[in-house]
């Protein structure tokens, strides 16, 4: 078995890693952005992940925060980022919000053009773009970045807010057909989905998000990415099983801002989403969250109390589709077919290590490396650049499984099958 690792020593900037880009984006002082392509053109995926803002190591971080809350941080306050595994995260000078919006469209953008070109389409091509993004910079932010890469404006257009789950949210609903589009709306997006061009991805400037937080931990945890995959449902990946799941977090381990359009009430035994038509070709799936009272940004308990919120309901949600992938394979005549990796959502090292424990104890034996300490928790985006980074050593034909959860309520998780 393949185990999660961790490594504690102190790595390279993403910024010097081989074969990232790096540009200056003349915003404020300047904004470093840095970028890498991937391509596997045996399965027929491609992507892209970035980041952007100036980068901090796990030396470096505290005197960046301490500068935020204008305070020094206590010897017990400086979390053990290493032992969490995280080594870097990128955070931006300060900026006006005109300032912080242009930088966002301007990366997101980019980034959507940059995609489409890893997987050999035109933006012009592209039939479809679904972005997680727990607080976005505006309320139709998917639309105005897919405008600005040059992405028809009959494409359709789709905005999860589901905290970090966002993104593997967005890829389930592209790929599940028996996920409903909502209590009013018939059939599934993938109905819809199937066999068209799909960018699918989170973008997450949570230096933004989480400017205005006197949350010591949320500071030091937090930075921003983006990862965006291509796919074709049902050529380049093919479902094989998958789930969601609502656990309302009623003791506010994690409270969220919201930062996007809801109703703002939960009505006891209904889905705490949202749907809502955002414009002609846009849909918004928009989750309630259990909000801090003083309305800041982000407010977090420490490591412990998460490692406990995540665990719990995060290893049910694997082992239900777990379980449904193993009928899968029954009806298909394939019993015995394993998963070949596990892309998880990197909250944090402890979590996805307990997490694998508990899995093992069952008898789920999924290997579930961790792939992006140069980031640091960057929600939505983080299991789209883990799936980035293990593209390149992805076959044709191995099953996948990818494991997604938000803010201690949201949980997507789904199996499928490479293509090529």
């Amino acid at each position: 078995m393949e185990t999660t690792e961790a490594n504690p020593q102190e790595s390279q900037s993403f910024y010097d890693r081989p074969n990232v880009t790096v540009q200056d984006i003349p915003i404020g002082p300047g904004v470093p952005f840095g970028f890498e392509q991937i391509s596997n053109t045996k399965i027929g995926i491609g992507g892209v992940y970035g980041t952007w803002g100036h980068s901090y190591d796990n030396t470096t971080l505290p005197g960046f925060v301490e500068g935020r809350l204008d305070e020094e941080l206590s010897a017990n306050e400086r979390l053990n980022l290493a032992e969490l595994g995280f080594t870097h995260r990128q955070h931006l000078p300060n900026l006006n919000d005109e300032e912080h919006l242009e930088l966002e469209l301007q990366v997101g953008a980019k980034l959507l053009r940059l995609a489409a070109l890893a997987n050999g389409w035109q933006p012009a091509d592209v039939q479809a773009v679904l972005i997680g993004s727990s607080g976005p910079a505006s309320d139709d932010y998917t639309e105005r970045i897919s405008r600005a890469a040059g992405i028809p404006d009959s494409a359709l257009k789709v905005s999860i807010h589901k905290a970090c789950d966002g993104s593997v949210a967005g890829l389930n609903l592209a790929m599940n057909p028996n996920l409903p589009l909502g209590r009013e709306e018939p059939g599934s997006l993938a109905e819809q989905l199937l066999g068209k061009k799909v960018l699918v991805g989170g973008i997450e400037g949570l230096s933004r998000f989480t400017r205005f937080s006197r949350d010591k931990n949320a500071l030091q945890l937090f930075g921003n990415g983006a990862g965006i995959i291509g796919v074709v449902p049902g050529e380049s990946m093919q479902f094989l099983a998958g789930g969601s799941q609502e656990v309302f977090d009623s003791e506010g381990v994690l409270e969220v801002h919201m930062y996007y359009p809801h109703s703002r009430k939960r009505i006891e035994g209904q889905s705490m989403i949202e749907v809502s038509k955002a414009g002609p070709n846009h849909l918004r799936f928009a989750g309630l969250m259990h909000e801090p009272e003083d309305d800041a940004p982000v407010v977090m308990a420490g490591p412990m109390g998460m490692v406990k919120l995540f665990v719990r309901s995060g290893v049910e949600a694997v082992r239900e589709v777990y379980g449904a992938y193993l009928r899968r394979m029954e009806e298909l005549g394939i019993p015995g077919k394993e998963i070949a990796v596990a892309i998880v959502h990197h909250a944090n090292y402890k979590i996805n290590q307990l997490k694998e424990k508990h899995l093992l104890r069952e008898g789920i034996q999924i290997p579930m490396p961790w792939l992006i300490k140069d980031f640091g928790n960057v929600s939505a985006a983080s299991n789209m650049i883990a799936f980035l980074r293990r593209l390149s050593s992805m076959l044709p034909g191995e099953h996948v499984l990818m494991d997604g959860f938000g803010a201690g309520t949201y949980y997507d998780v789904l199996a499928f099958r490479l293509g090529g």
